[in-house]
């Protein structure tokens, strides 16, 4: 079995308002198994213990799991970039987007929208190209699988229909930033 590939960076996965709990189970197991560093949810309106019989990988005892009562009360890692995930004409659409290395993405209720303090907090607001809403866990795995394949280490797609048939390119190690700026100045000397 292959696993996902290394990607800088970190990212968590969030709901707010979430009422279905097989749609959180769904969306905790997918973002367990995409290597998400966290997960949270904002004012629940289920029991969570709910979640758990879609939630086979019981993702909770493997990743750090936050419920927020409020939006004020939401708290994320220094640095970390808030992207709700919202079917606006004004978002970015997902395809364009490019995902920060330290991510937080959000999606809102199953009949309902970011509410407006969430939208106003996001650093971003970003929306899946579809014509109507889709389920609220396939929407958090479109998100998580477009994240992979713009920040994974993958080879190019064939020119042609099929497979890759050469391994991705090794990645290049450079001296350290401080060094590289260091040499930049002294050349500029």
């Amino acid at each position: 079995m292959r696993s996902t590939p290394a990607v800088r960076g970190y990212f968590g996965m969030g709901v707010e308002g979430v009422s279905k709990p097989m749609n959180l189970g769904a969306l905790l197991r997918t973002a367990h198994a995409f290597g998400a560093s966290f997960a949270f949810v904002i004012a629940p309106d289920l029991r969570m213990r709910d979640a758990k019989r879609s939630d086979t990988s019981d993702a909770p005892q493997h990743l750090p799991f936050y419920s927020f009562p409020s939006v004020g009360e939401l708290r994320l890692p220094k640095d970390c970039r808030l992207v709700g995930v919202e079917l606006l004409d004004d978002a970015i659409e997902l395809p364009s987007f490019r995902h920060p290395q330290q991510a937080a993405y959000v999606l809102g209720p199953e009949r309902g929208r970011l509410s407006p303090e969430l939208t106003q907090a996001c650093d971003f607001l970003i929306r899946i190209p579809t014509r109507f809403c889709v389920n609220l866990s396939v929407a958090g795995a479109i998100v998580m699988y477009d994240r992979m394949l713009s920040l994974g280490r993958f080879s190019e797609r064939p020119l042609v229909p099929g497979g890759a048939l050469e391994a991705p390119p090794i990645h290049k190690h450079g001296a350290p930033i401080w060094v590289r700026r260091r040499a930049r100045r002294r050349a500029g000397d």
